[in-house]
């Protein structure tokens, strides 16, 4: 398994190196760098699709990761890519990110995308012993993975449409969203992006080596929380909201979904 594993790791690595290149290569055409948010989706979707296919255990078992990656990953980098790349978002962490590099943007970018690259083959590896799984049986385990997945895809596809709906209403200009789901935390996105990783540990746990998933939702969780997450949209929000913003903070749940503070 270990051969399996480092062999199948090396392919898509490959895979999605070629990808973040052409992603880079688009980005020094249209001078967008919010791409790589978009390809960070597909990304995740066609990686773990090719760990499906390349596997040799149970079809069954590789055709549910490969459906339940398809439907998550190529949903979360389409509504990326509509909202932030070919709308006329303006995503100000690049600005911020720039601004801290200072010279030879091109090329830290390129690194930023392969940094993702690489960041995309880490946190994937469970799914290659997933698909080399022999036994013809769905296990209990893997059923509340499915659950857990279904919710969590539900709730960000949700939280997406609200933050959409919220920023496309000229009235709500300068304003804070905290509708629906941003009522309760302040990252809903997020959260239920962790969350999915979660489902996949549960489902992981079912295969012998699936023990190995228990890294994806940790180092998740420190990016989410700590590094191109929330870090960079917080600043990014006190920037150009302030007080309104700083208040939403003071009241809101950062991450994990809760009533409001009084």
């Amino acid at each position: 398994m270990l051969n399996t594993l480092l062999l199948h790791s090396l392919y898509g690595f490959g895979l999605v190196f070629t990808m973040m290149c052409l992603l880079w290569l688009i980005y020094r055409a249209t001078n967008k760098p919010m791409i790589v948010d978009a390809g960070w989706g597909f990304g995740l979707a066609f990686i773990i699709m090719f760990y499906a296919y390349l596997g040799d255990g149970d079809v069954t078992r590789r055709f549910l990761i490969g459906a339940m990656a398809a439907i998550w990953g190529i949903r979360l980098g389409s509504y990326l890519l509509f909202t932030r790349v070919l709308g006329h978002h303006h995503d100000a962490r690049y600005d911020m990110l720039e601004k801290e590099w200072g010279k030879n943007i091109p090329f830290r970018y390129f690194l930023f995308y392969q940094y993702q690259a690489f960041a995309i083959v880490l946190v994937t590896v469970q799914f290659i012993v997933i698909a080399n799984n022999p036994l013809n049986q769905i296990f209990l385990l893997e059923y509340v993975g499915i659950g857990i997945w279904f919710v969590s895809v539900i709730g960000q596809t949700v939280s997406d449409a609200q933050l959409n709906s919220f920023k496309n209403n000229p009235a709500n200009k300068g304003k804070v969203c905290q509708v629906g789901l941003w009522n309760y935390t302040r990252h809903p996105n997020y959260f239920f992006e962790w969350l999915i990783w979660m489902a996949f540990l549960v489902f992981a746990l079912a295969s012998e080596g699936g023990w190995i998933a228990i890294f994806a939702p940790g180092i998740m969780l420190y990016l989410l929380l700590r590094v191109t997450g929330i870090p960079l949209t917080e600043k990014n929000a006190i920037t150009s909201k302030g007080d309104l913003y700083r208040e939403y903070q003071r009241t809101t749940s950062a991450f994990i979904p809760w009533f409001k503070k009084q």
